[in-house]
């Protein structure tokens, strides 16, 4: 065990955890409607514990316990055989068993977006268990934990380059939400803006304060690529938040806070996968492009494909996750075989899956609630609270 490595992957799981809560959860609160903010809330915490469970008992052994092409196994099922001593690398397992929680936690959670202010609460329950053992588990083994795509696998010695997770947390989220968002239909009303943009740009921050142990904790180690995957994380986020809000000017005449913040998120998203290989000047190329490209993509969902993913989940996240991946290729940092191959293998693989999932929770438990409750919001009408006091 290396102390340097421990500690600093140690500050790495708190990092990543608060992306999540309250990052995440403030970053989607303020983007609805003021009667749904408290659902969004409630979507992020639950998941949060859920997954935390469903990892102990299951995914982190289909994810890392075994050397199978598609899964773990269940030989690590609730820590079975990992010890105080027990090490993976130079860090104690039971430290990257957590850390890598945080990720499962995080991922099911950035689908959110794609269905608040209109779906049941047991269905976000339901699917986004299974969805993480199902679907996110086994596509963090192919990539991560020894299976078809990582090196010596499909594609040779090399593999398939995912630093962070530009394809096992973004593409697999970006897409997932594309198909519920798809599958639920739109909302009633999609033209109501943002109930606090204030609340989006808080947890806008907190998620890039996050990043840095989600990129730079991906090292497993406390060195030089850790630093590296920083300092071009920040850098991809800095320009990407330029370029979004200058092309918004260009386009409509006007700069918003919240496009300059989602435009962060994009240049975050898009630099995961390609964080631990680029340098500076490569980081601000994929910064750059991607806060253009992303927000040309929210547009075309919205408007030439008509599907309501409603915070933008595969616009920013998949698009972005996507193109990073591409990137580490344009670059030099990896084969383009592989990282296309494995873009492909694993989008199949989440399409299908999540297609199937939905249908089965949807026959079990409401997908969608009734007209009335998406009317009057459902904080109130689902979970009998109302996050803020209504005044005469």
């Amino acid at each position: 065990m290396n102390a340097a490595d421990t500690a600093w992957i140690m500050m790495s799981t708190g990092l990543v955890l608060f992306m999540t809560l309250p990052g995440l959860a403030l970053f989607y609160g303020g983007l609805v409607r003021a009667r749904n903010v408290l659902s969004v809330f409630m979507h992020c915490f639950a998941i949060a514990c859920l997954m935390s469970v469903l990892w102990l008992a299951f995914g982190y052994s289909v994810a890392f316990g075994g050397a199978g092409a598609l899964w773990g196994g269940l030989d690590k099922a609730f820590l079975q055989g990992v010890a105080v001593d027990s090490l993976t690398g130079t860090l104690p397992e039971v430290l990257f068993f957590a850390f890598q929680m945080t990720f499962a936690i995080i991922t099911p959670a950035l689908i959110v977006g794609a269905y608040v202010e209109r779906v049941g609460f047991v269905f976000v329950l339901l699917f986004s268990a299974l969805w993480m053992l199902v679907v996110y588990a086994p596509v963090a083994h192919m990539v991560w934990g020894g299976g078809m795509l990582a090196d010596g696998g499909l594609f040779g010695e090399t593999g398939v380059r995912d630093f962070a997770g530009g394809i096992v947390v973004h593409e697999t989220a970006g897409l997932a939400a594309l198909v519920l968002a798809w599958l639920l239909g739109p909302r009633q009303n999609r033209d109501t803006p943002p109930h606090s943009p204030g609340l989006v740009m808080i947890g806008a921050a907190m998620l890039w304060v996050g990043w840095f142990g989600f990129n730079g904790g991906s090292a497993l180690a406390a060195n030089g690529q850790a630093a590296m995957a920083i300092t071009v994380t920040h850098l991809s986020a800095a320009s990407a938040a330029l370029a979004w809000m200058l092309w918004e000017r260009v386009k409509f005449g006007r700069s918003s806070l919240v496009g300059l913040v989602t435009g962060a998120i994009a240049g975050l998203a898009t630099i995961t996968p390609a964080s631990g290989y680029v340098g500076p000047v490569e980081a601000l190329v994929i910064g750059l492009s991607s806060g253009v490209l992303c927000q040309e993509a929210v547009a075309f969902i919205r408007n030439k494909m008509k599907i309501d993913d409603t915070l933008d989940v595969f616009a920013v996240h998949g698009v972005g996750g996507i193109f990073g991946t591409l990137m580490v290729a344009a670059f030099g940092h990896a084969a383009w075989a592989a990282q296309i191959g494995a873009l492909v293998i694993v989008g199949v693989w989440t399409l299908s899956g999540t297609y199937l999932l939905a249908r089965f929770c949807a026959a079990v438990t409401d997908f969608r609630v009734d007209e009335e409750t998406e009317t009057n919001g459902l904080d109130l009408s689902v979970h009998g609270e109302r996050a803020y006091e209504l005044t005469s």
